[in-house]
Parts: structure tokens; sequence; C-alpha cells
């Protein structure tokens, strides 16, 4: 499908080592004038759920500055262009956890908030897991929360997981591997 949208204008707005904001002057649909906002990511966003013997997964809670709020979800973080996902996954999981996992599995793409950004998200399932100590960065407060599945589902129907990696993934193993719930 074509695209409608025609812009007439974008000027960068802000940039740092994360992000690039721009304004957009365009032409909508319909045809109009207005404005768009934009950030476009200069990382991927890489989230993993880690599933043990016992059908457990392990969630990191940690105060989200953006949303002025605590949050509880999958391991995750930011993967440099140019760099495997699956690496980045790797690296997370044990900065954040101390897990390390002999088994991958990618499980979903998203765009997590398509309305206003361009970044994919890639999420991941780690099985055959071993544990070592935890090293998470150094603006990184993190709580590490052993969960079943099922509990982690439960988090996600009552609102308890807001994040999109963690929906997204939690969503997506509840329909094609029903069998861990």
């Amino acid at each position: 499908m074509d695209n409608p949208w025609k812009i007439l204008k974008k000027e960068l707005a802000y940039k740092n080592d994360w992000i690039e904001v721009y304004h957009h002057e365009v032409l909508n649909p319909s045809g109009n004038s207005g404005i768009y906002g934009t950030v476009e990511f200069k990382n991927l966003a890489v989230g993993v759920i880690p599933i043990d013997t016992s059908g457990n997964t392990y969630l990191v809670g940690q105060y989200r500055f953006p949303l002025n709020a605590y949050s509880w979800e999958i391991p995750e973080g930011g993967c440099k262009a140019g760099t495997n996902p699956l690496i980045t996954a790797k690296r997370e999981l044990k900065e954040e956890t101390g897990i390390i996992a002999k088994k991958w599995q990618e499980i979903q793409q998203i765009h997590t908030s398509n309305s206003v950004t361009n970044e994919v998200g890639y999420i991941y399932l780690a099985e055959e897991l071993s544990f070592e100590e935890a090293q998470p960065d150094d603006d990184e407060q993190l709580i590490i929360k052993k969960v079943s599945l099922k509990q982690a589902y439960e988090m996600v129907e009552s609102g308890e997981i807001t994040d999109s990696l963690s929906l997204a993934g939690i969503m997506k193993l509840k329909i094609t591997r029903p069998e861990l719930f």
C-alpha cells in the first residue's frame, strides 16, 4: 500500500546517545496540513523470557524514570545497531539476573509504540538455565522475582505488568506454548 502521508519538512529537535526526536510538517492522509513528532531509536529493544525446568520464569523489577513508577518486566535492554539481537539478549539476561541459558528461540518481533517511534523489539525464550551472580548496570537497581509462567500471565491480566516487550512475550507464549502455563 502506498504511503498517504507527505512530509513537507523534517527537523531534528533533539538527540542524545539513544534517541533522535524529529518535528515533521506534513500533509496528512486527507490532504490537510499538520505536524507530527517522531522518536527514532538508535538501538533495538531486546527481551528474554527465561524458563527453568519447573516452569518458572524470572521477572525484573525496577523503577522506570519515564513512567515515574515501579515496573515488573522480563529481563531486557538495548541492542546497538549492527549487533545481533541474540548476543544482546544473552548479555542482558546474565547482567540483570545472573542466568545463562543453553537453548534460545526468537519468539516475537514487535514495534513497541508505532504511533510515535520506529523502535523494533526482539523477544526470546531462554531454556536450560544455569545461575550465576547478576551484574546490573550502575543505573539499575533491580529486584529479581521468580514466578510461575501462570503467575506472570496473571500479572499481565491484572495490569501489574504493563511493559510492551513483557506483554507481547508472555502473551505469545500463552498462545503458542500453552502447555507451559
